[in-house]
């Protein structure tokens, strides 16, 4: 167990490494949610009477095609380099690499959020320090990352791999983002209503499924 451990950090340690040379991935994705985020609140500004109604969806927007950029670049970089056979035939077990991938995935779009999150409190005069909120996007990023990982594994095979990823990430994706939009309103209400716990129950149920789903499928991913 020590030593699958240690393989996944080994993962997780190479990829820090290669992003704190470049830091194109924190820094793309970040800038994006900020745009969508600086574009939304322009858009509505003159024309939406309660902002809570509207911000959770553009978190969450902000969120989901800015992590993309970030889910695309995570087998792209050992693909361009040549080096991603290498690393398929490490004496490592597959669950290793993907479990290597999703955390290292989860940490670059918990770091964006944590950049955004503070900024979305200040674009739309909400209150973002709320332990609940913490929870619900925590959940999300859970989701979208292992989702993501698997079709980043996908589409890294095909020759139109920036556009192949969101086709396959958003349609299943849907539940997600509809629960946590409706959690995030709710956590963000003045006077919150206690009706978030089902959507929570989708956030949890849907983490756990695929992330079981994709441990189970990862191996045959990059088979011929």
């Amino acid at each position: 167990m020590r030593s699958y451990l240690n393989k996944v950090l080994a993962i997780v340690a190479k990829d820090i490494a290669a992003e704190l040379r470049t830091r194109e991935v924190l820094t793309s994705t970040f800038v994006f949610a900020l745009i969508v985020m600086v574009t939304f609140n322009f858009a509505f500004e003159l024309r939406v009477e309660n902002v809570e109604a509207v911000a959770p969806g553009v978190l969450w927007v902000a969120v989901a095609f800015s992590a993309m950029l970030g889910l695309n670049r995570a087998f792209i970089s050992e693909k361009d380099r040549g080096c991603l056979e290498g690393l398929l035939l490490c004496p490592v077990d597959r669950s290793a690499l993907f479990l290597g991938k999703l955390s290292i995935n989860m940490l670059f779009m918990l770091a964006m959020e944590a950049l955004i999150l503070p900024l979305f409190g200040v674009f739309f005069n909400l209150p973002v320090l709320n332990p609940r909120l913490g929870l619900i996007v925590l959940l999300g990023t859970v989701g979208l990352a292992a989702v993501g990982t698997l079709f980043s594994a996908v589409a890294v095979q095909t020759r139109a791999r920036e556009i192949m990823l969101p086709i396959l990430l958003l349609p299943v994706s849907v539940p997600l983002l509809l629960a946590a939009v409706r959690a995030t309103g709710d956590a963000l209400a003045t006077a919150p209503p206690l009706v978030e716990g089902p959507w929570l129950a989708t956030l949890l149920a849907f983490d756990a499924i695929f992330l079981a789903a994709a441990l189970l499928t990862f191996e045959y991913v990059f088979q011929e």
